[in-house]
């Protein structure tokens, strides 16, 4: 077997077979395929596509080539959720209370953010002392005992797929549908759960700028799922503006609290009690989303949610008084407003351009090597359908060390993400569609 007569087979449209995805991958992954070989299959990919078995296989490939987690000494069927990622997507503080509460258990590995803000677990250190870091057997023994965990992701999970996407990155191959599909679900397998929830953003904040190549990726990740003996369900969700009000690692962690005691923004409570109703679904707790949604407003509204968060911060050595007082959390130095120029509605805000602005202020990563300020960030007054008069305040700037020149061009980035209209504007979706392997639902 030849790398080459592997590429020329994909260039001119062929199917792979699941030999020759392994080979590739295998030869990749120790050094005896060179990167220029990779770079033409992957480009060979980006333009003829795989199929449902094919992706398949690179997934389980890729999978293999690192740690796989094995949880089955937890009890239960273990469901994992993941987001394409957004601005302002702090769901996972919210859902792994929650529904561990319900009953399902939360074993979830999760990583660090390179953009925005930080990712879940840069988030969740904005606790004092909240640890990220555990051995396996601690890991099976906190989900057990209190049904939650989130921890850092292994170094070792999916090497193979760490070195392609590196790749990707520099060969203009990123966008591939099968291949994004197979990096994400590589990861999912790895980790070991028997169930998955897909939270697939849509809009200008998105991976995904559009509803139909969203709704293709999702068709992809549930196909893999399937093939793989996963149960697995893709939700649709709005990324055209930012989710919630805050965007920054404690100030997201602040309206994580605030949710789990009834109070948060709407619209980071109803994607969790969606995405998390079907997690009950598929863990076996619930008949339908129908009963599934009123189990989670219940443990919402007894405070039990909240209790189990409570647990799961003190169980990795967290401040859970921070959990009732989150005043106490990390708070920026410096607030400033930024005001509306004109009257008139909020018709859209730039999901993204309000994401780098944060990352200006020091609540994202430019380089690996940046240090994020667990404090800073930029909390929304106006979201899409407010009326707004001319000098109301749009957004907040929370800020500590950011360089005048910084804080300068994040008002202006919030300026221009902001656009408003003189007539009225409709609410936006949050959700578009469902995906499962039965089809495509469209809301």
């Amino acid at each position: 077997m030849r790398a080459v007569d592997i590429i020329q087979k994909k260039r001119d449209g062929g199917e792979l077979t699941r030999e020759e995805i392994a080979y590739l991958v295998q030869g990749y992954s120790n050094g005896e395929i060179p990167d220029y070989q990779i770079s033409a299959w992957a480009m060979a990919v980006y333009f003829q596509g795989m199929n449902a078995r094919e992706t398949g296989d690179l997934t389980m490939e890729m999978a293999n080539s690192g740690d796989q987690i094995d949880l089955s000494p937890i009890a239960g069927i273990k469901v994992d959720k993941h987001s394409t990622g957004g601005v302002g997507d702090k769901t996972t503080i919210v859902l792994a209370p929650l529904v561990a509460a319900a009953g399902v258990p939360v074993a979830k590995m999760s990583g660090r953010g390179l953009g925005h803000t930080g990712g879940t677990i840069d988030k969740l250190e904005s606790i004092t002392g909240f640890s990220v870091e555990m051995d396996r057997e601690r890991f099976f023994a906190q989900v057990g005992e209190i049904g939650a965990a989130v921890i850092g992701q292994s170094g070792n999970i999916t090497p193979a797929d760490k070195k392609l996407y590196a790749l990707r990155d520099v060969t203009a191959t990123v966008e591939s549908i099968p291949l994004i599909a197979s990096s994400v679900m590589s990861k999912k397998i790895a980790a070991g759960a028997d169930a998955i929830v897909l939270d697939v953003k849509t809009g200008s904040g998105a991976f995904m700028k559009t509803l139909d190549r969203s709704i293709e990726l999702a068709q992809a990740m549930v196909d893999i799922g399937t093939h793989l003996g996963r149960n697995t369900v893709a939700v649709i969700s709005d990324m055209d503006q930012p989710l919630g009000f805050g965007i920054g690692n404690a100030l997201e962690v602040k309206e994580g609290i605030e949710t789990l005691m009834g109070r948060g923004p709407k619209d980071l409570e109803e994607v969790c009690l969606i995405l998390g109703s079907h997690m009950l679904v598929l863990g076996g707790k619930a008949k339908d989303d129908v009963e599934a949604r009123a189990i989670l407003k219940a443990h919402i509204e007894d405070g039990s949610a909240l209790e189990k968060f409570k647990q799961m911060v003190g169980a990795q050595n967290g401040d859970a008084s921070q959990i009732e007082f989150p005043d106490t959390l990390p708070t920026a130095k410096t607030f400033i407003e930024v005001k509306a120029a004109t009257s008139g509605y909020v018709e859209g805000i730039q999901a993204e351009e309000i994401g780098v602005a944060a990352m200006l202020l020091g609540a994202g990563r430019e380089t690996k090597e940046s240090v994020i300020d667990l404090a800073v960030g930029i909390h929304l007054s106006k979201k899409v359908g407010d009326a707004v008069e001319q000098g109301n305040t749009l957004a907040v700037l929370h800020v500590n060390d950011a360089s005048e020149s910084k804080v300068r061009e994040a008002v202006s980035k919030v300026l221009e993400a902001y656009r408003i209209t003189p007539e009225p504007v409709a609410p936006q979706p949050l959700v578009y569609a469902l995906v499962t392997k039965d089809g495509v639902t469209r809301y």
